[in-house]
């Protein structure tokens, strides 16, 4: 009987499935003809980032976070977004500091860039917080990479938590936003391939937590991507917290 056990692949599968099927019943047949998918996977290409909003500790807290071996986290806008919310949540539940890199629009090839720097120059606490996939939807196959770059640079002794991601634009047409759906499960499932060779990576489930109950892709996420304020910003900031200070 346990050969028929559903895999973890295939239950995240179904999990996709069924937000895919929220996507498609949410959009007009008409939207779904008329759209023309834009870059190699659908959800369009990238642009400059460079020069977006971003938020950044300065090296006074980045020290202190190291020296008492709070969490270094590295997101995207999500992150600008929820960080202040999220260091204020941790503090106050285990006493915990945290030092932040958040760029807007920043691919996960950014964020290790940005862990790579901190490491060299600071050194890491045990505990690194990656809060980036978001932006990787425009060109999936280059993610599972960057996973294991970021797994070197931490080494076998610290643990890493990831955030996985859950994004469908809502503003964009049925097309793309399955692309959008599609992409992200892709970028999902190079995750959970990473936590098979690598056993310090945590995985904080918030895609599969927003798919348990469909309504939530809706009342938790105000444009498919970010999290409403302050029901999902609430929901995802407790879900990351459980994460980093369970025993």
């Amino acid at each position: 009987m346990s050969s028929m056990r559903p895999n973890r692949r295939q239950i995240f599968t179904a999990g996709a499935a069924v937000a895919a099927s929220t996507v498609a019943a949410t959009a007009t047949a008409t939207e779904a003809s008329a759209a023309t998918p834009g870059g190699p996977y659908g959800s369009g290409v990238l642009g400059s980032w460079t020069n977006t909003t971003r938020a950044i500790s300065t090296a006074a807290q980045i020290q202190r976070t190291r020296e008492t071996n709070g969490v270094f986290m590295f997101g995207d806008s999500i992150a600008i977004q929820d960080g202040k919310s999220l260091a204020t949540r941790l503090l106050s539940r285990d006493g915990s500091q945290m030092a932040v890199h958040n760029w807007a629009s920043r691919p996960t090839s950014g964020a290790v860039d940005a862990l790579q720097q901190w490491a060299s120059t600071y050194g890491l606490p045990r505990r690194i917080l990656m809060a980036s996939g978001s932006n990787d939807i425009f060109d999936p196959p280059k993610f599972a990479a960057q996973v294991d770059r970021a797994m070197r640079i931490v080494g076998p002794t610290r643990t890493l938590f990831w955030t996985n991601l859950q994004v469908v634009r809502k503003a964009q047409t049925a097309t793309v936003q399955l692309a959008d759906q599609r992409n992200s499960s892709w970028i999902n499932m190079q995750l959970y391939d990473a936590q098979e060779k690598y056993p310090n990576l945590r995985i904080i489930r918030w895609a599969e937590w927003l798919w348990v109950k469909p309504y939530r892709l809706t009342n938790y996420l105000r444009d498919g991507v970010h999290t409403s304020i302050p029901l999902g910003q609430d929901a995802r900031n407790e879900l990351i917290v459980q994460a980093l200070t369970q025993r």
